[in-house]
């Protein structure tokens, strides 16, 4: 063992304490193991990737939606010192291409409903020496990811880990271009889970349910790794639908998962619809996005009375503010307060840390973590703009925008980028997103800057809604009185969805390159 737990040990010290509880309920296959047998599982799994050639160090892809399989592979290779590198389940042939060829992978596992785009990829894959599909239609040039399981012994791997030996890359989910690999180390991560165990209050008596993407950190690190870290329950769902996440609830019992504002926005309206019985949910964890003032009504409604927000993004593990449950209501709208043992301060933008702007002003946000990614891979120039050291103390610059109050709680405003210059002025697209989602008819809007020949930029927002028209916007927008009148957006896009990352971030860059995934119905209106 290492003078700090790994990874793979805190799956160990759980088999020692509960062997015999429950680990994985996998209903889609049928799965469930005690935390014994899914040690055993995962010792199989690790030894058998050492017998293909895998070594410490060696990068293991996946293309996978949720299942038993992602939690065998990323804790098979904490304990061998492979790098876990999971890719998003729905990208195209040319960014598994990207990704792979970046990170430089070794092995690669997939389905069936990734299969095409992999196919696709194969040809380009330089790295890839071992392609495993764990669907029953395996291809001629994979191996079956069971067979391999069942090669394996059961015996602990003989590979040494210690806490600063890297354990994933977790490539970003680009909110503003090209994805960049995170390296994280195991130390960082252990270190996360028990942030993540203090905030939702974690027991072994609990149920978690996995229904957003595994490969994502927010789902894979604030959820399953806590759960596996203090012995609780761990039910997997191949992917998010709503009335399925709720029978699940009442099936196992489910005590707390995750998802974006969105996603319980859906859960809360089909529960209004369906009658089951969700009252085991004790608490919900939601991140991406302050929860909407309505959708926490509903939600405490029909759900559950207790919700906990994460601020963060990938590299620093994800998160690095918590609101409590009690702030939900007291301090809506703002993201909360450090986590343990984290540091926050607000800064002028890109200015040294010691330039903290005065209470209340808008800067950037800059975190302290013990969490904090090591580099990006390959991206030593974006590593260096990214974490800066001052009086011994490494600083996240996060790219995002905000301000404490007097109370100190932290209030994201937006993403530096995303700030719109029109006329010499500064416009903040959040504001204006929130005063338009006070509209009935409106579901989601996302507002960016688009150039101007006269003011330099003006602004423009996107909007999923039915109903309505751009003038019938504006006119709410001229008759509130929460947004100034050169704020208000000069053109209106419909669109049927705004592109996301698997966080539930609105994806902006392809909002100013016209990459939407409908065809947007614009709409000038009169200045």
């Amino acid at each position: 063992m290492s003078a700090h737990t790994t990874i793979g040990e805190t799956l160990e010290q759980t088999v020692d304490r509960h062997p015999d509880r429950d680990a994985i309920i996998y209903p889609r296959k049928d799965q469930r193991w005690t935390y014994a047998e899914f040690n055993d599982r995962v010792n199989r799994l690790a030894n058998a990737l050492i017998d293909a050639g895998i070594e410490p160090g060696d990068r293991v892809a996946t293309v996978l939606h949720n299942g038993s399989e992602m939690a065998l592979t990323v804790y098979a290779c904490a304990k061998i010192g492979a790098v876990f590198t999971p890719l998003n389940f729905r990208l195209p042939a040319g960014e598994i291409e990207y990704i792979v060829t970046d990170a430089a992978a070794d092995l690669l596992v997939f389905e069936a409903a990734t299969r095409e785009a992999v196919e696709g990829a194969r040809p380009a894959l330089e790295t890839v020496d071992e392609y495993v599909s764990i669907d029953d239609d395996v291809p001629a040039f994979a191996s079956d990811f069971y067979a391999l399981l069942e090669s394996g012994a059961t015996e602990r791997p003989d590979v040494r880990v210690t806490e600063d030996d890297v354990y994933a890359f977790i490539y970003t989910s680009g909110t503003t271009g090209r994805p960049k690999g995170v390296v994280h180390e195991h130390r960082s991560m252990v270190e996360h889970s028990l942030l993540c165990i203090a905030e939702l209050n974690l027991t072994r008596d609990d149920v978690g349910l996995s229904m957003m993407p595994l490969y994502h950190c927010a789902e894979l690190h604030c959820n399953l790794f806590p759960r596996v870290h203090r012995g609780a329950a761990n039910v997997i769902h191949h992917e998010f639908e709503p009335q399925a996440a709720l029978e699940a609830i009442e099936d196992h019992d489910v005590t707390q998962l995750f998802a974006a504002p969105t996603a319980w926005n859906a859960l809360s309206l089909a529960a209004a619809e369906q009658a089951v019985d969700i009252s085991s949910l004790r608490i919900g964890l939601y991140g991406a996005a302050p929860m909407p003032e309505q959708v926490l009504e509903n939600c405490r409604e029909q759900l559950c009375e207790d919700y906990v927000q994460a601020y963060g993004m990938t590299e620093i593990g994800p998160a690095g503010v918590f609101q409590s449950p009690d702030d939900q209501v007291s301090k809506q709208g703002s993201a909360g307060l450090p986590a343990l043992n984290h540091q926050l301060r607000v800064v002028e933008p890109d200015a040294d840390p010691d330039q903290e702007v005065s209470r209340g002003d808008i800067g950037e946000i800059l975190l302290s973590s013990p969490c904090v990614m090591r580099e990006y891979w390959n991206r030593p120039a974006a590593t260096e703009r990214s974490l800066r050291a001052a009086d011994g103390t490494t600083w996240y610059y996060t790219g995002d925008l905000g301000y404490r109050d007097d109370d100190g709680y932290l209030y994201v405003v937006d993403r530096k980028d995303d700030l719109i210059v029109s006329g010499g002025e500064n416009i903040y697209p959040a504001e204006v997103e929130d005063v338009l989602f006070g509209h009935e008819a409106v579901t989601e809007a996302a507002v960016v800057g688009e150039p101007n020949d006269e003011w330099g930029e003006q602004v423009v927002a996107y909007v999923v809604g039915e109903g309505v028209s751009a003038d019938e916007l504006d006119a709410f927008l001229r008759a509130s009185d929460h947004l100034a009148d050169f704020k208000r957006p000069r053109k209106y896009t419909f669109v049927d969805d705004l592109p996301k990352n698997p966080s539930g971030k609105v994806q902006k860059f392809k909002l100013r390159t016209d990459e939407t995934d409908s065809e947007p119905e614009d709409d000038p209106i009169q200045p």
